[in-house]
């Protein structure tokens, strides 16, 4: 039956499409761009005023064409609800006569009245095949040691597999529009491509593509061939694989998180026998890896991975990377030498942060001792394993809302098999970017099903422990929801791990040609709430350190980097203005210590009653969740400058070292002692500084590395950074560089380690920072000096039986409670028996309820 099916689809393929126009139908005007959108297999959407809707229209194939027959009253209630950024169109009912199928292997111009368009077919793909096709097994599957290579190629005119050196036929199967070949068991660890043929509409031909597989589970160096690879043959399976005992799983809202870049971590660790490599992470002995120990036992759970899959930017043999031939260490703090010498062969080197996609579900070849074959995926497995050991699990940063290149370009893999379907497409046919790239489009179906099986399978097969997306908002919510259902689905018997475990978390961002839900319901922060599913909190971030991510000033302060309390001379306003705008922050901060919560009742600085919502955030509602671990709080990540860069902008220029890590300590806590998640950049607790740079994605070893050793400095005055991102804050940027006072000796870089991590053993040890619900907050949790009389620059909370005192003014704060009067509190354990002198000298008197904390400091207080 399957060969006689595979007969009729190749005779149906063979055949003259039977369509209502002419068998030699004259040549079409030339087609402008893809306006039209064939949304199911009887319904084509036009848009108004393209042509005079009252003359014929009419869809053009390669043998004829089809007649469109005018539907009265545009799209159905259900196909705009489906498709809402096309609700205007017009709608032409499609009479192909059972030949769509055939129509869609070739070219398609829909005409009218001398115009003439390209046409978007996601929707009838899916309307067609996606019932089957998101049922079936892609990529290399094993049964019984003999391997099965299917991939789908639904308006392929042929699929071939390319093995090794000889090509074998496949087979499509009619209803999934899968091509499918079953093979030996010696075709294990041998290299293919599919060769697809295939009308391609960015050249306007047919093509014969010979593309790698979007399933690949291992791939040859640089990505040229995919490798018939079985995840679960022993031989990629390092010792103890089977056995690994994962730390305890911490739930999302409790999770505390380092985000760490592969390369970052061990490149210039001279105690790391694998500096740059996946094995980094077993050298058990190693400067990094003691202190990533450090911070498990201090109460981090959570090693957040930088993209990790293979990506396209890169080259994967040491041999072809390049290096800067520059003496940069030698070349003065503030010098233009060292970006310029970096920039020469940054397209070239072995640093990328890893944001380009190539293929979804392998491991990067550049960060493997061997990246041609399948140790890459061992030694993912071995680092999996290292961080297993040193107490903590593993999160990827995932993908899935772009790919590195798309159309014919030689680095396009989904694109050159089923060309205009899995990027999204704007309303001209041209392919979206408003991620940077080529935007995917995970609301059609096969895209869909590529990102949940691809975040199974690194569940699955590679025992990952959290995924977090980037640019969350660009997917559909109910793809992501898709994934959690899937991996809820995983259970120790049967697949080796608990999925219910697995935590998820996003960029809930909100712009873009999907914005405020103009293609689904998006993916954002507001919309991901009461799911489980977290999303990072910009608005407490921004209180924090001051302004936003794209000021053209960088000196705009916040709560930590003394607006008003310290001001640093930049025109920020008068004293008056500069006292409203902190006090908002510091709205904006309690909102943040609740878990952003959206209900969460409190008394603001102007003395009213408000709900988290009810407090501004640039237009938007403060308070967004429904329950703590709906939002991930945070001060720094790898986007935009460090924290240390951001206060070296913002404090006065005059801050002393010890007062700018204790800064550092303060903002960091402010996020770390909310409810709900929170996530800190690797070496942020070490004054990580990557010399200014905003954006260090392709900025090399010299402006990323973690320097562990103190005596290395913290890479403050590396030169000025790179000019395409940073140019216009160079007149800032130049001062401070050539300043020595703002390259932090040891103490205070030890001090800083020492003090977070003294409050991140308080924040997960005390049962108060983990409230389940709004109710628990709104309960526990209050700021009992909140009102029109509170004092700029401290904020205290008391939660359970703790009081927090957040001094971030420069000065010694006294913040009098007069309802706790007579109650005994006492400084913390942790901190009174810590490695924090200054915190020491924070007291408490009974007799007032008056609680006294010196400047820049965090203090947390216990009752007896």
């Amino acid at each position: 039956m399957r060969r006689l099916a595979t007969l009729a689809a190749a005779i149906a393929l063979a055949l003259p499409l039977l369509g209502t126009g002419p068998a030699q139908a004259a040549a079409p005007t030339p087609a402008a761009g893809a306006k039209v959108h064939w949304i199911d297999k009887n319904t084509l959407a036009w848009p108004k005023n393209l042509g005079n809707p009252t003359h014929p229209h009419r869809l053009t194939h390669d043998r004829g064409s089809f007649a469109l027959t005018p539907r009265p009253g545009g799209l159905s209630a259900q196909q705009r609800a489906k498709y809402p950024h096309l609700a205007g169109y017009d709608a032409f009912r499609v009479d192909a006569h059972g030949q769509e199928r055939t129509a869609l292997t070739g070219r398609l111009v829909a005409e009218t009245d001398g115009v003439a368009t390209g046409v978007q077919i996601p929707g009838v793909l899916d309307d067609l095949y996606a019932a089957a096709a998101t049922k079936a097994e892609l990529g290399p599957r094993f049964r019984g040691g003999r391997p099965t290579l299917s991939v789908w190629a639904p308006t392929a005119r042929r699929v071939a597999l390319e093995l090794d050196g000889r090509t074998v036929p496949m087979r499509r199967d009619a209803g999934s529009g899968v091509w499918s070949v079953t093979g030996a068991r010696d075709w294990a660890a041998k290299p293919y491509r599919y060769a697809v043929t295939v009308w391609a509409p960015s050249v306007g031909k047919v093509v014969t593509n010979h593309v790698t597989d979007p399933y690949s589970t291992a791939l040859t160096a640089d990505s040229t061939h995919s490798l018939v690879v079985d995840l679960a043959d022993p031989a990629l399976a390092p010792e103890g694989w089977s056995r690994l005992r994962k730390p305890a799983a911490v739930p999302l809202r409790d999770a505390q998180i380092q985000e760490l870049h592969i390369r970052d971590f061990s490149v210039a660790d001279r105690t790391s026998a694998h500096p740059g490599r996946y094995l980094a992470f077993t050298d058990r002995s190693s400067a990094g890896m003691r202190h990533l120990r450090s911070l498990a036992a201090a109460g981090t759970s959570y090693v957040h991975l930088l993209p990790a899959f293979d990506f396209g930017t890169v080259p994967e043999r040491s041999a072809d990377q390049a290096t800067p031939d520059c003496d940069l260490a030698a070349l003065p703090a503030d010098s233009e030498r060292q970006q310029e010498c970096v920039g020469k062969t940054a397209g070239r080197d072995a640093y990328n942060w890893g944001y380009d996609p190539l293929h979804y579900t392998v491991p990067e070849g550049s960060y493997a001792s061997d990246p041609d074959g399948p140790r890459r995926t061992r030694e993912f497995r071995q680092m999996v394993q290292g961080l297993a050991g040193a107490g903590l699990r593993t999160v990827m940063d995932v993908v899935y809302n772009h790919t590195v290149a798309s159309g014919q370009d030689a680095k396009s893999v989904l694109d050159r098999i089923v060309p205009g379907y899995y990027q999204r497409l704007l309303d001209d046919g041209s392919v979206a970017t408003s991620t940077c790239c080529a935007n995917t489009a995970p609301e059609h179906a096969m895209m869909g099903k590529l990102v949940v099986d691809s975040v199974v399978t690194w569940a699955k097969e590679y025992k990952v422990d959290g995924f977090r997306f980037d640019l969350m908002g660009h997917h559909p919510k109910a793809n992501i929801l898709a994934v959690r259902k899937a991996l809820d689905a995983l259970t120790v018997d049967r697949d080796g791990v608990d999925g219910k475990a697995v935590v998820l978390y996003g960029e809930g961002w909100n712009f873009g040609e999907v914005a405020n839900d103009a293609r689904f319901v998006q993916a954002t922060q507001k919309n991901m709430a009461g799911t489980g599913i977290a999303t990072f909190a910009d608005r407490s971030r921004d209180a924090i350190r001051g302004g936003g991510p794209f000021d053209e000033d960088p000196r705009v302060q916040g709560f930590a980097s003394g607006l008003f309390t310290a001001p640093n001379g930049s025109p920020a306003g008068s004293p008056d203005e500069q006292r409203a705008r902190l006090l908002h922050a510091q709205d904006l901060i309690k909102v943040g210590l609740t878990g952003h919560l959206a209900d969460y009742r409190f008394t603001d600085s102007n003395g009213r009653d408000v709900r988290g919502a009810d407090v501004d955030y640039n237009g938007s509602p403060a308070g967004y969740a429904a329950a703590p671990g709906d939002a991930l709080a945070y001060a720094d990540a790898h986007d935009n400058e460090s924290l240390y860069d951001a206060l070296a902008y913002k404090l006065p220029p005059a801050t002393p070292a010890a007062e700018r890590a204790r800064a550092q300590v303060l903002a960091m806590a402010t996020a770390g002692l909310s409810q709900g998640p929170s996530l800190s950049q690797a070496g942020t607790d070490l004054l990580r500084s990557k010399s200014l740079d905003r954006n260090s994605y392709d900025s090399g070893d010299w402006f990323n590395a973690i320097h562990w050793d103190c005596a290395d400095g913290n890479g403050f005055g590396r030169g000025l950074p790179p000019a395409a991102d940073n140019r216009s804050k160079w007149p800032y940027a130049r001062p401070l560089l050539a300043d020595p006072a703002l390259r932090p000796g040891c103490g205070p870089i030890r001090a800083a380690s020492a003090a977070y991590r003294d409050l991140l053993r308080i924040r997960t040890t005390e049962r108060a920072f983990r409230q389940a619900t709004t109710a628990d907050v709104q309960r526990t949790l209050s700021f009992p000096l909140s009102g029109a009389g509170e004092t700029p620059g401290v904020v205290t909370m008391r939660l359970g039986n703790l009081v927090v005192v957040l001094n971030a003014a420069p000065h010694e704060a006294t913040q009098r409670i007069g309802a706790l009067s007579g109650t005994d509190y006492a400084l913390h354990p942790v901190q009174a028996r810590g490695s924090d002198p200054v915190v020491k000298s924070a007291s408490y008197a009974r007799e007032s309820g008056t609680f006294t904390v010196p400047g820049r400091t965090v203090a947390v207080f216990r009752r007896g």
